[in-house]
């Protein structure tokens, strides 16, 4: 069983966008339901963004109720060895084109 972290910038970020779509907690605990099972994710809704032996982000779409058809963007840590995730970044594809590469690197500096 893996053990879920949120980053404080991730909090923000679900706060913000859990008052526009407000199906976005359920749809966050599917996620982890699943992730518990493969925490590495599976098929083309993940992306490996960076691995190191000790870590590896990961980028998936996680389906919204919401937004019907439409998906958010969750950027993730996985520790393997500690069996850990870390929520880094949440965002609407919409609203924002691409990750926030700085707070990635920000993450992978204070590990």
């Amino acid at each position: 069983m893996n053990h879920f972290d949120y980053s404080l910038q991730f909090k923000k970020d679900l706060k913000r966008l859990t008052k526009k779509y407000n199906s976005l907690s359920k749809d966050l605990h599917r996620l982890e339901i699943f992730l518990e099972q493969y925490p590495g994710g599976v098929g083309v809704s993940f992306a490996v963004l960076h691995r190191q032996p000790f870590v590896c982000i990961i980028k998936a779409r996680l389906a919204c109720e919401s937004l019907r058809a439409k998906f958010l963007r969750i950027i993730y840590a996985y520790k393997e060895s500690e069996k850990r995730i870390e929520f880094i970044e949440l965002y609407f594809k919409g609203d924002k084109e691409r990750e926030d590469k700085g707070r990635i690197d920000e993450y992978l500096k204070s590990i």
